[in-house]
């Protein structure tokens, strides 16, 4: 059976529902056309209306459960951002050096870079790094000495080999 039949009897609710969830109309709307396509492309949509009807209303909610997710990592990720800027603006880094230290930044190994990302930049703690990435903390503050090393070596080369990158106690 084809789902726009029943799909067009559910569209005044499923509107409802998503302007509830969503921050503007247009998200609303968002909301609405991604739900239609997942189920229009599902194999295993129900097949009946009563049965329908929740499954969109599910789907609905877990993409704008999602979305907030997206925003919410975004956000957290601009502020990290900010704050590594705000530090080398508050050393005194010049816009050259303030780039040579976001290419530093992004020339890292993802596992570095992560490690960096969530202690030095974030702020978390070892203990809530190894949670977030479920390792022991002894494993985080290796990992986080490597990263500042390497991070140090790409910053200034004539550092290479520095042992002398102290980290916070944490």
């Amino acid at each position: 059976m084809d789902a726009w039949p029943l799909i067009t009897q559910l569209l005044p609710d499923l509107r409802a529902y998503a302007r509830t969830l969503a921050d503007t109309a247009q998200d609303a709307e968002d909301l609405v056309g991604d739900a239609i396509e997942r189920t229009i492309r599902s194999d295993t949509y129900p097949r009946e209306l009563a049965s329908l009807r929740p499954w969109m209303f599910r789907t609905i909610r877990n993409l704008a459960f999602d979305e907030l997710r997206k925003r919410r990592v975004r956000r957290e990720y601009a502020a990290g951002l900010a704050r590594l800027e705000g530090a080398g603006q508050t050393q005194g880094l010049s816009v050259e050096d303030s780039a040579l230290v976001r290419r530093a930044f992004e020339g890292l190994n993802g596992r570095e870079r992560e490690i960096l990302f969530l202690v030095d930049v974030m702020g978390f703690s070892y203990a809530e790094a190894a949670s977030v990435l479920e390792v022991p903390k002894g494993t985080v503050m290796s990992r986080l000495s490597r990263a500042r090393r390497a991070f140090i070596e790409r910053v200034d080369p004539t550092r290479k080999g520095d042992k002398s990158v102290q980290g916070k106690q944490t």
